[in-house]
């Protein structure tokens, strides 16, 4: 008998062909992250942070377990490298990290940065460090491939909407600005006025976050127009009005429909709300300095752009600081 035979046997962790893509359930932070795996040539697994009671009533960096959590999200075989977004996840990513699984943390993680592999940072974020790769707008699932086919997909349900076609999209309040009733009707104002004096087609689409009423007041408002408002039933025209349009006007309270639609080939204009951000400054101001976006008065107005999207750029920096 070897020493080898005669050894204890220590027990082998499984590990997990596909990355693991791990977030809150919400959209804009499950996108963020899918961007970054798929844009590393990945199909990952999406696992969702649900924590246990009493853990979901407590903030993710007072867990003195996090992996005990949320047990259900990170049951084995672990993965050879976890992608997460927002403060819970990264939580959950400092725990799972080990040699043979790499994490990388999409956005502040508010904690200590050296516990991750690599951190992808929006420049607004103020973040810096060895392990820190800075973008200038937020990671999401926008690519060319995708806008080709949705155009496709979409071209002949939105042809009979006049040209030039002003792709809307609506967020919602957020704690820092308003997209109450008062905001939207001077929105659904702008955009009907718009319609009439430019000879513009519009197509809506509002958010999850988006107030019904606010809904409602920019449908009957552009309904002489003929404008359209999807009602959020059957297919999802996001990417197709994106791909399509002559001009994008976004709400200002979501820095990530800003970036998706900047990933596109239009100009974009940002309607204003009330309220203010610093943060959210810092984001919009080198895309107003490089003409990129525009604020939004209630005309319609084009210019030259080019697609600005870091998500494949963080992706390769993230095969080469990690040896992926």
């Amino acid at each position: 008998m070897t020493f080898d035979d005669r050894a204890p046997k220590r027990p082998v962790m499984l590990k997990s062909a596909a990355p693991w893509v791990i977030a809150e359930g919400l959209a804009g932070l499950r996108s963020q992250a899918l961007g970054l795996a798929e844009a590393a040539g990945f199909s990952p697994e999406m696992r969702i942070l649900q924590p246990a009671a009493p853990w979901k009533w407590i903030g993710a960096k007072f867990w003195p377990n996090p992996l005990a959590a949320v047990a259900e999200a990170v049951k084995a075989p672990l993965p050879f490298l976890a992608i997460g977004c927002g403060g819970m996840a990264g939580a959950v990513l400092a725990a799972l990290r080990r040699p043979s699984t790499r994490v990388v943390q999409v956005q502040n993680p508010r904690m200590d940065i050296r516990r991750f592999d690599m951190i992808v940072a929006n420049h607004h974020d103020e973040l810096t460090g060895p392990n820190v790769f800075v973008t200038r707008t937020a990671l999401h699932r926008v690519t060319p491939a995708r806008l080709a086919a949705e155009a496709e997909l979409w071209r002949d349900r939105l042809a009979p909407y006049r040209r030039p076609l002003v792709a809307v999209l609506l967020g919602g309040n957020n704690g820092r600005f308003r997209l109450d009733r008062s905001a939207g009707a001077r929105l659904a104002a702008d955009l009907a006025t718009m319609a009439q004096r430019d000879k513009v087609g519009i197509v809506v689409t509002p958010s999850r976050r988006t107030d019904p009423a606010v809904t409602d007041l920019i449908r009957t408002a552009l309904a002489p127009a003929g404008g359209w408002v999807w009602d959020l039933e059957g297919d999802n025209p996001y990417f197709g009005m994106l791909a399509l349009a002559d001009l994008i006007v976004v709400t200002q309270d979501s820095m990530s429909m800003v970036s998706e639609a900047v990933a596109s080939a239009a100009p974009v204009m940002i309607a204003p709300l009330p309220g203010s951000w610093r943060r959210q400054a810092l984001f919009m101001k080198p895309l107003l300095d490089e003409d990129r976006i525009r604020p939004f008065g209630g005309r319609f107005s084009t210019w030259p752009v080019q697609p600005l999207n870091d998500t494949p750029m963080a992706a390769a920096e993230m095969h080469r600081r990690l040896g992926l």
